[in-house]
């Protein structure tokens, strides 16, 4: 058979040839082959082939002939040299571009970048590197860029990618400025805040070593006493602090996990499951919005940079979004965003990215920062000084040089250490309290039955004062024995929902 989108020989049908469509790609069993050309056509594509003229002003200002031919080529869109099964082209300009670059949108917002960014086919940037996947960007081809940030260059492929973008063409709507401060300068060091606009905030620099532990920042409930300058309340019987980091976060802010913008929220009296790094948190937090069902993250995973950079990779690492992928540091799976480098094959999961480099803990009698070490240990043995068991010299822990103290990560925190000591959480109609573990004698746990170590935990003000070391012994506590990790999230969704100041 003759047919227009191979017109120069006739078609014959071949059998269990392993022939490749030239325009879908597929692999049939049987399809239409040229012998002399090396073109296969499947029946798919003979019945309904591609359009042999393409006039899209978007992408060139002349039609666009299909070029039913193989051929190697970079395309002028995107800037890949790829053996695209459609190129069309114009023998005018010497314009050639993929078929599937054809209807680029020219005006975008991505999840990348705060500002919108256009797409042009001659950026004049030298020496650039994309803004997703940080890799060299050639000033020959076509790229987007941003009118505000100089440096801020996006390969073409890379915006338009179904995690990176909205599929929303932005060209011929106004821009409106999305940056909205978080608080008013009514002085020297005087702020207010959006989250606490009744009283004024003053920035000051505080030392707080006894009551350290208890003593946190409203916004990503982190201790104060170690660290940055603070804005703490004026008025003398408000204990409302903010870190001066978290003060400045901002209210609408693009977040690599999802395409839809996501606003800061804060006084909800409501602890979450950060859908990122698994950890239950109360303080700041931002909600995505337009979608549904909301997505919460809290602060410290949305505080993470890209590419971020890791001490113990000497690769900038990137967000994925991948299943089954094990975590480098904590070895358990991961089957959602991490952070990783692909040449390497190495991954890190939110959680462990955003460890603090130091800490100050309760099990060091001489106040000194613990400092956490990356499988780095010398090979003698070690025990940790909250569970008093051994340590692995290869896994991650924290330690200080001076005094010897060295401890399991999961031990330095817990899973209420992100929770403000001293509020009591309604959950599934019973009441408990974060207390801090910091007695002589540790408290068993109600449901473990093994001694409470980590520094936070529940007490059950509803069942003779009892105690829970663990998200694993709480859920069972509430009768709820199903694999702790698949429920979790919904667990807390949908009981975790009131608290209180006590």
């Amino acid at each position: 058979m003759y047919h227009p989108c191979h017109p120069s020989h006739p078609l014959q049908v071949a059998e269990e040839s392993k022939k490749s469509c030239y325009f879908c790609a597929a692999q049939p069993k049987v399809l239409y082959h040229c012998s002399i050309c090396n073109f296969s056509v499947c029946f798919g594509c003979t019945k309904h082939p591609p359009p042999l003229v393409v006039e899209d002003p978007k992408t060139h200002k002349h039609p666009l002939s299909l070029f039913a031919s193989q051929i190697s080529f970079t395309c002028n869109r995107c800037g890949t040299e790829r053996n695209d099964p459609k190129p069309y082209i114009c023998v005018k300009c010497n314009f050639v571009v993929h078929g599937n670059c054809i209807g680029f949108p020219r005006v975008i917002n991505i999840n990348r970048h705060d500002h919108r960014i256009s797409f042009t086919y001659h950026h004049r940037r030298r020496g650039t590197h994309c803004g997703v996947c940080v890799e060299n960007v050639t000033q020959y081809y076509g790229a987007y860029v941003c009118s505000v940030c100089p440096d801020y260059t996006v390969h073409s492929r890379c915006a338009v990618y179904l995690y990176v973008w909205n599929g929303v063409d932005l060209e011929g709507t106004p821009e409106r400025s999305e940056d909205i401060a978080p608080f008013k300068v009514v002085g020297h060091n005087l702020i207010r805040h959006f989250s606490h606009s009744k009283h004024t905030l003053r920035l000051d620099i505080v030392n707080i070593h006894d009551v350290y532990e208890c003593i946190r920042c409203d916004a990503c409930v982190s201790p104060v006493g170690f660290g940055p300058p603070i804005y703490a309340c004026g008025d003398s019987g408000c204990l409302f602090l903010l870190h001066e980091k978290c003060a400045n976060f901002p209210i609408k802010k693009r977040l690599v996990f999802r395409t839809a913008p996501y606003m800061l929220e804060c006084g909800d009296d409501a602890a979450i499951y950060c859908q990122m790094c698994g950890m239950l948190c109360d303080g700041f937090k931002y909600t995505s919005q337009g979608v549904t069902p909301r997505h919460c993250v809290d602060v410290h995973c949305s505080s993470l940079p890209e590419p971020f950079v890791h001490n113990l990779h000497s690769h900038p690492l990137l967000n994925y979004r991948i299943t089954n992928i094990v975590c480098r540091a904590c070895e358990r799976l991961s089957n959602d965003n991490v952070l990783g480098c692909y040449a390497c094959n190495f991954s890190l999961c939110l959680y462990c990215a955003t460890l603090p480099e130091n800490i100050l803990h309760m099990s060091s009698d001489d106040e000194h920062p613990l400092t956490l070490y990356y499988g780095e240990m010398s090979n003698g043995t070690s025990w940790c000084g909250v569970c008093e068991s051994e340590l692995d010299p290869s896994n991650w822990l924290y330690t200080c040089s001076e005094c010897g103290v060295a401890l399991h990560v999961q031990c330095a925190f817990g899973d209420f250490s992100r929770l403000k000591p001293g509020r009591i959480y309604n959950c599934a109609e019973r009441d408990y309290k974060v207390v801090l573990n910091s007695g002589n004698t540790r408290p068993f746990c109600s449901h473990c039955h093994s001694r409470c170590k980590v520094p936070f935990i529940l007490r059950d003000k509803s069942k003779d004062n009892g105690y829970i070391c663990s998200l694993s012994c709480l859920s069972i506590g509430l009768g709820i024995r199903q694999c702790i990790h698949l429920f979790t999230f919904m667990f807390f969704k949908f009981f975790f929902l009131q608290v209180v100041w006590v």
